[in-house]
C-alpha cells in the first residue's frame, strides 16, 4: 500500500530515535497508510543524542537558533528520502521534550509549514512566531507532574501560538511526568486522525 502521510517522531535529550518506535509500532494499525521516520538527533550526548547543547543556558534564543541548520538538514533528508519534498502538508511532526521544542521552533518559525504538530512534554524558546504555519493545527500534551518542564511551559505556548492564528488544543495529564502515557499516545493519534490524516 503506498503512504499518503509521514509522521517524523523527534526524541528528547540523551534517548534515541529507537526508543520513540514502540509508539510508531502502536500507532500503525491505526495509520495503515502513513509511513514513520525516527531519527537520532544530530549531536552526540552523554547518554545518546540531542537536538541542542544544554549546558548553560539551554534557552538561549541563540542556541536554538544555532541548531536549526542541522535540524533542517536531517528533516530535508527525511522527507526527501519518503518522497514527501513536493507535500510537506503531508507531514507530522510529534517531538517529546527536546524533541518537541525543536518541532516547535521549525513551525513557529515559518520554516516547516508541515500538516500537524504534537508536542509532549515541550515549551516554545521566547521568539517571533511567524504566521506561515498557523494553518498548521497543534496539541500540545503535557504532565502535571512534569518537574523537568513545568506544565504552565505548554500553557504559556499555546497562548503566544493563538495569539498569532493558530489553532492549539493543550492537554493537561494530572497524574503524568515528563514522559509520553499510553492516554498521551492515545489522545495524540485521535488528533491525528481528526485534523491531519
Amino acid at each position: 500500500m503506498a503512504a499518503k502521510s509521514l509522521i517524523i517522531l523527534l526524541h528528547g535529550i540523551g534517548a534515541s530515535g529507537a526508543q520513540l518506535m514502540p509508539l510508531a509500532s502502536s500507532w500503525r494499525a491505526s495509520l495503515p497508510e502513513t509511513r514513520f521516520a525516527s531519527p537520532d538527533a544530530p549531536f552526540d550526548h552523554r547518554y545518546g543524542h540531542q537536538w541542542f547543547s544544554t549546558e548553560g543556558n539551554p534557552l538561549e534564543p541563540e542556541r536554538i537558533e544555532s541548531a536549526r541548520q542541522a535540524f533542517d538538514k536531517l528533516m530535508t533528508n527525511i522527507v526527501q528520502g519518503q518522497g514527501f519534498a513536493d507535500s510537506h502538508d503531508r507531514i507530522a511532526f510529534v517531538g517529546v521534550s527536546q524533541g518537541a521544542i525543536v518541532a516547535l521552533d521549525a513551525v513557529v518559525s515559518g520554516r516547516w509549514k508541515v500538516g500537524a504538530l504534537v508536542g509532549f512534554s515541550g515549551l516554545l524558546a521566547l521568539q517571533q512566531v511567524s504566521r506561515t504555519s498557523s494553518d498548521t493545527p497543534v496539541l500540545l500534551i503535557h504532565g502535571g507532574k512534569d518537574t523537568t518542564i513545568p506544565p504552565v511551559a505548554s500553557r504559556l505556548a499555546a497562548a503566544q501560538l493563538r495569539a498569532t492564528g493558530f489553532q492549539v488544543e493543550v492537554d493537561i495529564e494530572p497524574d503524568t511526568g515528563h514522559t509520553i502515557s499510553e492516554s498521551g499516545a492515545q489522545k495524540a493519534l485521535a488528533f491525528l486522525k481528526r485534523t491531519w490524516v
